[in-house]
């Protein structure tokens, strides 16, 4: 049982009034009384009733044995400190607690004030060595000046490890943030992107966050435009300017104007500096007020969001570069032969077409991954590059070609593919030349393993050259060649679903069927330039 003390209990009620501190914030300071004795609480509770810290008072809580008290630190937030008797159900129950609150449910920030009315049971050296407490206090020797002086000295050591753990929880999903803002390869998604990790890092989702750009090449007064928003600006589309009666307008004009981040009590506006040639500003509403180490989050995690932004902007410039290389390549195969027209265009586009059916019906999930998604239409245009290699009397020959001239045709083939793979050698990683040098060896090749140059069969050849097969068999069809007129679309159309699974791969054929049922637009017949 708990010790008698009726006679002491004055130690705690005193005249004197208690110091004000000041804070900001309104929210009050958890304390967590656990004694067995009514009148202890009684008494704690008159003498810390006037008690504040940094304009926040106190919200006492009790519990009437260790049991209690472990309960209620399981269920409850935010208990900045307890003030913990020894000697209640047992012993050693205040000891017990101490030892669970830190071991068993990992809490290491609450502050734990040991309070006993029987020092010998438990020595205080032995106490302090042995458990993660921060005070050990005779009951009697608590006057209401030292209760005043403990309480005050526990609660600046939880704030300030309350801050060093929100900077490392606040740091670590920055870290998180940018890791996943750099896998972004668009100005949208990568805007879209910052908007739901500014709201992650604040913990108030992403209600009502604006980002918008300002060209700096136009100047200061150049109206920004929307580039994502969540929340009241959703209405607001992707590269509209924003409208000069919105609310947040003149807070971010101010923004762009000054260069710097604004923190207010009901608006917050961050100011990002990209390299490449832009500002960027976000605008956010948060349901309270931010914390000075919030301030000092959003700015290194706006150092974070311009280098991602550079970062994009150097992946299109290198992605643009690239294109226009391969581009370049198509059209020097391309020239030689001027009635083949857009050909190698109207390929990219349904090469693109047929990969996004086969998405949509949930096909070849594990090889339609993000990068192989994203070149393989454009690498799609270098599936003949390989005919700079072709004579002209066997390239432009009108007509049927002998068996020898045929011979020679078929080589364009390897030949593109021996030069596309020797330039992805340079380049780490998937890259268009590496799926380009797949495409322009494999697009050749048939289903049933009768094609060339290596008679491969079904699925042994790679996914990008059986799509690009049927893109390019289904448009050289449609349209006049040396050696043959255009087809009608409907002799096209039959002449593919007789080939399924024969020429070529089934479902990719059913891909650009479905294509076809939804769409058929006017680049499909388009007359050769």
């Amino acid at each position: 049982m708990a010790e008698t003390e009726d006679d002491d209990m004055n130690w705690l009620v005193e005249d004197e009034p208690a110091p004000v501190i000041h804070r900001r914030e309104n929210r009050p300071w958890r304390l967590l009384i656990v004694d067995d004795e009514a009148d202890i609480h009684t008494v704690t509770r008159l003498a810390l009733s006037k008690v504040t810290y940094k304009d926040r008072g106190l919200e006492i809580l009790s519990a009437y044995s260790g049991a209690q008290g472990y309960e209620m630190l399981a269920s409850e937030q935010d208990i900045a400190l307890v003030l913990l008797d020894v000697v209640m159900e047992s012993e050693d129950a205040g000891l017990r607690l101490a030892r669970r609150i830190r071991e068993e449910l990992q809490n290491h920030l609450v502050r734990i004030v040991l309070r006993t009315g029987q020092p010998g049971q438990a020595p205080e050296q032995r106490v302090i060595v042995e458990f993660d407490i921060n005070d050990y206090k005779g009951k009697t020797e608590l006057t209401s000046q030292k209760l005043f002086t403990s309480v005050i000295t526990s609660l600046r050591n939880y704030e300030g490890l309350l801050t060093i753990e929100k900077s490392r929880q606040g740091l670590t999903k920055i870290l998180k943030a940018t890791s996943d803002l750099y896998h972004i390869e668009s100005l949208k998604e990568l805007a879209s992107g910052v908007l739901t990790q500014v709201g992650a890092i604040l913990n108030f989702g992403t209600q009502g966050v604006l980002c918008v750009m300002q060209d700096k090449a136009s100047g200061a007064h150049t109206t920004p435009l929307v580039i994502a928003s969540t929340g009241e600006s959703t209405h607001l589309h992707e590269q509209e300017t924003l409208p000069s009666d919105h609310p947040w307008a003149d807070a971010i004009s101010q923004t762009f104007r000054e260069k710097r981040s604004l923190f207010g009590a009901s608006l917050n506006v961050l100011y990002i500096d990209s390299a490449h040639g832009h500002h960027f500003a976000v605008a956010f509403a948060p349901p309270w007020p931010l914390e000075e180490i919030e301030h000092g989050l959003l700015n290194v995690f706006c150092d974070r969001i311009a280098a991602a932004f550079d970062n994009l902007h150097m992946f299109e410039t290198l992605r643009k570069t690239q294109e226009a290389t391969v581009v370049a390549l198509a059209d020097l195969a391309e020239s030689r032969d001027a009635t083949v027209g857009g050909h190698v265009r109207r390929v990219c586009r349904l090469t693109n077409a047929i990969i996004a059916e086969l998405q949509l019906a949930g096909k070849f999930f594990a090889e339609l991954t993000p990068s192989f998604v994203s070149v393989a239409g454009i690498a799609s245009i270098l599936h003949d590059v390989g005919k700079v290699a072709t004579p002209d009397a066997v390239l432009l020959k009108p007509g049927l070609h002998t068996p020898d001239e045929r011979r020679i045709m078929e080589q364009h083939a390897a030949i593109g593919e021996i030069v596309l793979a020797r330039a992805a050698q340079l380049v780490e990683g998937m890259s268009s030349l590496g799926i380009g040098a797949q495409i322009a060896g494999g697009h050749h090749e048939k289903f049933d393993g009768s094609g060339y140059p290596r008679g491969l069969k079904g699925y042994d050849i790679p996914l990008a050259a059986r799509i690009v097969a049927v893109a390019d068999v289904f448009d050289a069809l449609l349209h006049v060649r040396p050696y043959k007129h255009a087809w009608p679309l409907d002799e096209v159309v039959a002449y593919m679903k007789n080939q399924r699974g024969a020429q070529f791969d089934a479902d990719v054929v059913d891909a650009l069927l479905a294509f076809l049922q939804k769409n058929q637009p006017d680049w499909i017949m388009e007359p050769a330039a």
